[in-house]
């Protein structure tokens, strides 16, 4: 037994003692091959797809892009105090002026109102109306007290003729109360991404503390007409209904004089107060665009048509001047990333994803990438390692991430043994 064994342990040490051995050369000999890669990968242009396919040299981000500059936008001698006009599809603004400036927003408001309801609650719900909601102020229905309506017909009241009564009784039976239901609001607003938008009442009627911005305002519009049963609301010409105990009945007619007059157009809301003077919440659908304009305090008494023609100036401008364009196609060769102590020397990687915006002709679209020269091993394929920067007009406006095309495992004591096995042959 004991000959059997002095054979096995010396031919052990023999290889322990030429594992070290090689396994420094090995080492050095990859340690070499990565610094020729290394000088390889440096001179490589990095290159990715962009406006009309042509290729487009991306900076890396420690070059500089030219600092923000306020856009200069068209003269359109508008009469509102705020407006913005969006691309309702991407979110982007296309035209503002005072656009983020908080400002009441009148019967606006009901754009949250309705969308709140509409998913929230049930549109065949038997709503109760209560006194308060009964005692609501002009513009109202004229629902008393103790009487029942469906919510379906109820919010055709509320977006075709901006009773102010019909939005309480809905705030009420949706939220359990007027507060209830203007958290209720400004919790959707949170959540489509408004920061300067604060609903105290479901009816717009002038409050301290309710307030909204063009811009943001158009964000809640574009958000709103995705839903397919707002727009049926929003465009109906007529809508008849009953109180569902006397059947006493009511027909409302569209107030939204801008479905009428303007090409393509399918909403959304007007609104008046004394504080916020006129408004108007439009929407226009019409060479596979959509554009969402607000304006905020377009005049007063008796200037009543104000709002019609700014939002008129506004949709024709976004309707002119912006057209769909190719800003970024993804790759499937973007740069080779070099690993550090790794099996292999670099990896190849790839950006997903594409982008079409609504652009014009003054807009400057910039590129950059913010990726390392060397990462380290373990990397595994997908992984992000960096980003693709798209900057328009001087700021940042998406980013794509740059992943890893494959596994690229580290370069161990286990993998250098394993090597130097395969060269003797013992595996």
């Amino acid at each position: 037994m004991k000959k059997k064994i002095l054979p096995i342990v010396v031919t052990m040490f023999i290889l322990y003692f030429a594992s070290f051995t090689h396994y420094k050369a090995l080492g050095n000999k990859l340690d070499q091959e990565y610094k020729n890669i290394q000088n390889q990968v440096k001179a490589e242009e990095v290159k990715i797809k962009g406006i009309d396919d042509k290729n487009i040299t991306v900076k890396d981000s420690k070059d500089t892009v030219p600092e923000s500059t306020p856009v200069e936008y068209p003269n359109m001698k508008l009469h509102a105090i705020g407006s913005a006009l969006m691309d309702a599809d991407s979110g982007r603004v296309l035209y503002e002026k005072k656009g983020n400036d908080p400002l009441p927003m009148a019967s606006t408001t009901k754009i949250m109102t309705c969308i709140v309801a509409l998913e929230k609650g049930n549109l065949e719900d038997v709503v109760t109306v209560s006194k308060y909601a009964s005692t609501r102020p002009a513009v109202k229905l004229g629902i008393r007290e103790g009487e029942q309506y469906i919510l379906k017909d109820l919010l055709y009241s509320l977006m075709l003729e901006s009773h102010n009564d019909v939005a309480v009784a809905i705030a009420e039976h949706i939220g359990g109360s007027v507060q209830g239901f203007a958290k209720m609001m400004n919790d959707k607003a949170k959540e489509i991404g408004c920061k300067n938008t604060h609903f105290v009442t479901p009816n717009g009627l002038d409050a301290n503390g309710h307030y909204t911005t063009a811009v943001e305002l158009s964000k809640i519009a574009s958000y709103a007409i995705k839903n397919e049963q707002f727009i049926k609301i929003t465009n109906e010409p007529i809508w008849n209904f009953s109180e569902v105990k006397t059947g006493r009945k009511f027909a409302v007619s569209n107030k939204d004089r801008f479905l009428y007059i303007f090409e393509g157009a399918i909403g959304v809301k007007t609104g008046f107060t004394g504080k916020a003077g006129y408004c108007f919440v439009g929407a226009v659908k019409r060479n596979n665009k959509t554009l969402v304009s607000a304006v905020l305090g377009s005049g007063w008494p008796p200037n009543k048509s104000y709002k019609w023609s700014d939002t008129t100036k506004l949709m024709n401008y976004g309707l002119d001047n912006f057209d769909y364009k190719t800003i970024f196609e993804g790759t499937d060769d973007f740069q080779t990333i070099m690993v550090e102590n790794g099996i292999e020397s670099t990896t190849d990687t790839y950006v997903e994803g594409d982008l079409e915006l609504l652009v014009s002709k003054s807009d400057k679209i910039d590129y950059t990438y913010d990726m390392p020269e060397v990462v380290k091993a373990p990397i595994y394929k997908g992984s992000a390692v960096g980003y693709i920067n798209i900057w328009i007009n001087g700021e940042i406006y998406t980013k794509f991430p740059i992943r890893v095309s494959k596994t690229v495992a580290e370069r161990d004591f286990n993998y250098c043994l394993d090597q130097i096995m395969k060269m003797y042959k013992l595996k």
